[in-house]
This record gives C-alpha cells, structure tokens and sequence, in this order.
C-alpha cells in the first residue's frame, strides 16, 4: 500500500459523499446495519466510518445506544459530524484503527464499513478490536471482492489502462478491491486473537444517474485523484471523460446499474 492510499483531502470527501456513498457504499451500510442492530449493542465502536454512511444507518436503528464514530481523515469525519447537530447519542473522534484512544472492554460491538483494506497492518488492527470489545462481543466488518465482480470498477480500470498504458492508476485495485482472499482474512483475524470468522459474500446493484457521475465519483472522489494528476497529460478530466464513456459503451445512457459484490466477516471475542 502507498502512503497516498489512506489519504482522503481537498475536495475528494466531498465528491465522495455525494457520489460514492449512494452509488456503492449504501447498500452495504443498509446491511451491515441490520447485522449490528441484530445484536443489541448498548456501546458501539465504529472504525473508519468515513463520511458516515454506516453512522447514519445505525443511528437510524438505534434504541437506547450509543455510537462512538472514528476515523484517521478529519475531513471525512467532519462530514459526518455534521450530519447529527446537537445528537448526545453519537461522538465524533479522529482515531488510528491500529491505536484506538479507548479502554480495554468498552465497547459491546465493533463496526467498520470497508476500512479494513487500508489497515497497514491487518492482524495489529484486529488485535485493537478485540482488545476494546466486552467479552463475547462481536467485530463485524466489510470488505470489497475483487474487481471482476465490481462492474462500475472494472470498466474504469480497464479504461485507464488503455489511458495510461504505461503505468495505469492501480489505487483501486491495490487498496479497496486488494483485500479479498477469504483463507487471508481469516488467518489475519485469527492471527489478531479472535476465533475463525464467519465470511459471507453478499451481493449487491448500484444504480446511477448517469455514467457522468460514477466517472466523476471513481476517477475524483477517491485517492485515484492524485494518482491520476500525478501522471499529468491527458489530465483529470481528460482521464474522467474517457471512463465516462467507457461506461456508456457498456451500459448504455441515462441511468445505469452494474453489479457490486463484497464481504461480510463476522468475527466473535471469546467469553472470559
């Protein structure tokens, strides 16, 4: 991983919200969600929740619970702060997954909506779970399957490539879709002290406006912003536009729906 990868300034959390959120991001909140209400925490613990997409899907559940949300972008946390004026149930902290700022047994759930690809060191971060979870208390997280199986992803990586043939921009593959081998998450989890996991596929639709949008979300609102930049002539938008019509060749104008896939890993602390 480049230490770009885990770096979300500028304006790329505010495109992020507005178009990666509903196009990708949703439909997992929605069900990872379910999962963590299903539980009946009283304290939940949420790592990484970025702009708050998780945050707000649970806050929606809640029933006399209360949610500490981190993450290491501060201005991906301020979006989502800004999303509960005045709201006691919920804290907003800055925190480093891998060195959380709380006590050990604090919490009855933790929870974390793709963040776990970006963990430098995967075990260490899932020793610091289990580390601030109650006995028998549950970690439940998601990550990406591979790009194949993401169709929106897939159509703008290969468009880049033929871009950029000489060095295409890889943050998405290497990062968000670099995660996905089930046999690797499960020793990780197990190698952070946890018993084996539950992995479950779970497969989902995005749906856009237009190709327009998923482009611009993709190629500006995520760290293949600066990778693209970095590599200057055609541009930014030269590079947006090329996706844009790559996706239009595939799925055709107006709205547009591609196929999304990911993983649910279920991950219980043992009782004392």
């Amino acid at each position: 991983m480049e230490a770009t990868d885990k770096v979300f300034a500028g304006p790329v959390p505010q495109i992020y919200d507005r178009l990666l959120v509903p196009l990708i991001f949703q439909p997992y909140a929605e069900d990872l969600a379910v999962r963590v209400m299903a539980e009946r925490p009283a304290r939940i613990l949420e790592i990484a929740a970025g702009t708050g997409a998780l945050t707000h899907e649970m806050a929606a559940r809640l029933d006399g619970a209360s949610i500490v949300a981190t993450d290491l972008n501060p201005a991906m946390l301020d979006i989502a702060a800004a999303r509960f004026p005045g709201d006691d149930r919920l804290v907003f902290r800055q925190a480093d997954a891998l060195d959380l700022p709380f006590a050990d047994e604090s919490f009855d759930i933790v929870a974390c909506q793709f963040g776990a690809m970006f963990f430098p060191d995967k075990a260490m971060g899932y020793a610091e779970a289990r580390r601030v979870l109650k006995p028998g208390g549950r970690y439940l997280f998601n990550v990406w399957d591979t790009v194949e199986t993401n169709e929106f992803t897939a159509v703008m990586l290969d468009a880049l490539a033929e871009l950029f043939p000489a060095d295409p921009p890889r943050f998405l593959a290497r990062t968000p879709h670099g995660y996905h081998d089930a046999g690797t998450i499960e020793l990780d989890i197990m190698a952070g002290g946890f018993p084996r996991p539950e992995i479950e596929r779970v497969e989902k639709h995005s749906r856009a406006d237009s190709a327009d949008d998923v482009a611009i979300g993709l190629c500006q609102g995520t760290p293949m912003r600066g990778e693209i930049e970095a590599r200057g002539s055609p541009g930014l938008e030269a590079a947006t536009e090329a996706v844009a019509k790559a996706l239009v060749h595939r799925f055709g104008s107006g709205p547009i729906d591609g196929a999304l896939s990911a993983f649910v890993i279920s991950a219980r602390k043992a009782e004392a």
